[in-house]
């Protein structure tokens, strides 16, 4: 359903099989038709699987399987997060290490085919953010390789802790894993109008699921929107504390993971605490989606026992990585841009090209800096 609402929202089709044939798979076929639901037309995507239904059971072969592909980085960053999504979720309800974890829907051909093509067709778009009201869950008994199962299934509801959801009595699977682990993983929280602002529609898609719900149309609509803020607007979390015992050498190790887990910012600085004694304020601004591994770094890698966890406004300039032709050749600068009001255009070089610069061609790095500043925004 995710795909076809993409595709039926602009994504190309014939992209996207072209893509997914890069991962060498066979045994399928991809079909794209039209369904009627609700007076509603809208997209069906279908993956038809003729033989070898089962590739891989292992997220260790799920992710050979991408890494070995000629996929773009983007599909194959996103792929593999979703991916261990579901697989964290699992480990967890089965009580099994990661990598033991054997994938059953989720190793199916249609649904591999399902979360790296939605990230195909994501790229295919250029979306920048993706945000959902919040996820529909039904009730009742399901069908799964494990058995009987209650709805929501275990590893939906494991996947989407701490994402809003909304309980409903349908008496239908609203919500699988792997939709679960792709709302989970990419999405940067549920809609607000506030903290978004105006903002323009450009593209409409509807995406049918395959059966007929009598309380509710089986449809997924995306829509897709161009910000009119000259200020893109954010809200994020703020988590801080105190530590006044710990190694100063761990702090970069700190910093380091904090990122990596997608932290926006992270910083520290020196304060004094009680009874005088000196000591570090650290603070991290992160998005909600991603508090929850946030957290879990800062416990496991420092000294702190407690945490000042508060939910902040954050305004900024649009800014977009670009590459320009300069007298060192080829270099990706920031574009930042401020709207008609704001009267704010400039080019400002990246760090790691002017340090990379500096490095070839043993200058002082402060020059590379400013000679490119002043060549793009010449």
């Amino acid at each position: 359903m995710t795909i076809a609402a993409l595709i039926d929202a602009g994504a190309d089709f014939d992209f996207l099989k072209q893509e997914i044939a890069k991962l060498n798979l066979i045994g399928f076929d991809l079909i794209l038709g039209r369904k009627m639901r609700s007076q509603i037309n809208a997209a069906k995507f279908d993956v038809v699987i003729n033989h070898q239904p089962h590739y891989h059971t292992h997220l260790e072969d799920i992710n050979k399987l991408i890494d070995s592909s000629s996929l773009s980085d983007y599909v194959k960053y996103n792929s593999k997060r979703i991916f261990e999504t579901v697989g964290i979720a699992e480990a967890k309800i089965h009580n099994i290490p990661l990598e033991k974890i054997h994938f059953h829907e989720v190793g199916a051909i249609d649904s591999i085919i399902d979360i790296i093509g939605t990230c195909v067709c994501l790229e295919n778009l250029g979306i920048e953010k993706i945000y959902s009201t919040p996820v529909k869950l039904g009730k009742g008994l399901i069908k799964t390789q494990h058995g009987l199962m209650p709805n929501p299934a275990p590893a939906t509801l494991e996947i989407l802790n701490d994402y809003p959801v909304e309980f409903t009595n349908i008496d239908f699977e609203l919500t699988t894993p792997t939709g679960a682990a792709i709302i989970k993983t990419l999405s940067s929280g549920t809609f607000d109008n506030d903290r978004m602002g105006n903002i323009k529609i450009s593209k409409i898609g509807f995406g049918s699921g395959t059966f007929d719900i009598q309380e509710s149309p089986n449809l997924l609509r995306v829509i897709i929107c161009d910000s009119q803020n000259e200020l893109q607007k954010e809200q994020l979390v703020q988590v801080e504390t105190n530590i006044d015992d710990m190694n100063p050498q761990v702090y970069p190790f700190v910093m380091e993971k904090l990122f990596e887990a997608g932290a926006k910012d992270v910083f520290y600085h020196d304060v004094v605490m009680k009874k005088g004694r000196p000591g570090i304020l650290l603070s991290v601004l992160t998005e909600e989606s991603k508090l929850e591994e946030i957290v879990k770094i800062i416990y496991r890698e420092t000294t702190t026992i407690g945490l000042r966890i508060n939910k902040v406004g954050r305004n900024k300039l649009e800014r977009e990585i670009k590459e320009f032709d300069t007298s060192f050749g080829k270099v990706k600068a920031k574009v930042i841009t401020g709207g008609n009001s704001l009267d704010i255009n400039k080019v400002m070089p990246e760090f790691e090209e002017c340090r990379r610069i500096a490095d070839e061609i043993n200058k002082p790095l402060n020059d590379i800096y400013n000679q490119l500043y002043r060549e793009l925004n010449g």
